[in-house]
């Protein structure tokens, strides 16, 4: 069963009522939205967000009590302010164009079925076609990275997004034997970077920090990040909440400093002597340091361990 992360601290810190309008950006298999759903009650409203056609039905069929109090988007959240503005056009005359919201969650985690389902190319312990979309309409494959970028794109990538201390070595390798066979299943790709790092000691799996950045470059991850997050600050009530769950230190390190951004003025770089100041501070930062599931969740639910929870609140 999907047990949605974080859950009462969600549930509590975002401060939810009877008739809010909320947010979630990452519907998933919906664990978090039936919460959420069952606080805002048939007064309130979800606009909820999702890229996988497989996990939108599945989330559905679970919110399925709950059907009119739900406008279902199947794409990518960076498109969120466009598709709450066409929302806000197509409801009743008396409601304003543009829709604002009490408050928005994002869980920017892997759900279930992408690592349990070997035919979607994410698990590196179960084989699989090197696919890696979550949205199964785009193009770009990790086997169309793997097999095709040049060889200092990959180990950008590889440094960037996978925090890889030998992307060099790996790029390397992978461009030598993509010469003699493409690399075409998940199976093939780990073990060949496992016998390629033998010699560097490490805790984790040698294939993990490499999945990331090929996960994490198909779908655009860091870009769609930086992009979505203003958004959501411009679409929120004064008062209202954003809460978001990372799951790695790039995806933490992207929401803390968009942030602290967001909760000081922005003075005008071209006018140093007179501090003229071009955006006023827009948030507070309710959670000083990330909150961070307690030993009883992680037993409960080992995939929450590396979860981090950041809220901000709208001036």
């Amino acid at each position: 069963m999907h047990i949605p992360v974080l859950r009462k601290e969600i549930i509590e810190l975002l401060q939810l009522k009877k008739g809010d309008k909320v947010i979630d950006a990452t519907l998933g298999l919906g664990g978090h939205s039936e919460e959420i759903l069952k606080v805002i009650g048939k007064s309130g409203h979800l606009y909820a967000f999702e890229q996988d056609g497989r996990n939108l039905e599945r989330a559905k069929e679970r919110l399925r009590e709950f059907e009119s109090q739900v406008t279902y988007f199947h794409t990518n959240f960076v498109s969120l302010k466009t598709c709450l503005a066409a929302a806000g056009s197509s409801e009743r005359a008396v409601q304003p164009p543009s829709i604002r919201v009490d408050a928005i969650l994002f869980d920017l985690g892997l759900s279930s079925p992408h690592v349990d389902d070997s035919s979607r190319g994410f698990s590196f312990r179960e084989d699989g076609p090197l696919d890696m979309r979550f949205d199964s309409r785009e193009d770009l494959t990790a086997a169309d990275i793997v097999n095709r970028w040049p060889e200092p794109d990959l180990v950008e990538i590889f440094s960037k997004y996978g925090e890889e201390r030998a992307s060099k070595k790996v790029a390397a390798g992978i461009v030598a034997r993509r010469k003699e066979k493409h690399f075409e299943t998940t199976l093939d790709l780990a073990g060949f970077i496992r016998e390629l790092k033998q010699k560097f000691p490490s805790k984790k799996d040698h294939a993990t920090q490499v999945f990331q950045a090929l996960r994490m470059a198909v779908n655009d991850e860091v870009s769609v990040l930086e992009e979505v997050l203003p958004q959501a600050i411009e679409v929120l009530k004064p008062g209202g909440r954003l809460a978001v769950i990372s799951y790695h230190s790039i995806e933490d390190r992207i929401v803390k400093n968009i942030f602290r951004d967001y909760s000081k003025d922005l003075d005008d770089p071209n006018e140093p002597l007179i501090n003229k100041v071009i955006r006023e501070k827009q948030v507070e930062i309710i959670t000083k340091k990330p909150i961070v599931p307690t030993e009883e969740e992680i037993s409960e639910n080992p995939r929450a361990r590396s979860a981090k929870l950041r809220i901000i609140g709208k001036i």
